[in-house]
């Protein structure tokens, strides 16, 4: 499942020495794995590992990463529990 984040990774390791994940990896404190993962649009990274990614390349957060929101579809909606009409009025009811 890919991520609403897109991100520069890749272009920025190669236009830094062609760093690899592993370096980055240690720069960032996470493994290898985890920066291919969010490389790959398949992981989100903690806002505290997406400042230190920005960090590391000396650039702005939105320069580094691209939030791309895309509305839910009609199938994730319809998978939502409903509450009943007299539960949820009750819940907001002052008495």
């Amino acid at each position: 499942m890919q991520t609403s984040i897109k991100n520069q990774i890749r272009a920025l390791r190669f236009q830094h020495d062609e760093m690899t994940q592993q370096q980055l990896a240690v720069r960032i404190g996470v493994t290898r794995q985890t920066v291919n993962a969010i490389e790959a649009g398949k992981y989100s990274p903690s806002l505290e590992v997406a400042f230190r990614i920005a960090h590391t390349f000396g650039k702005p957060l939105e320069e580094v990463f691209q939030f791309n929101p895309t509305p839910p579809s009609s199938s994730d909606v319809s998978s939502l529990p409903l509450l009943p009409q007299d539960v949820s009025l009750s819940l907001f009811s002052l008495p």
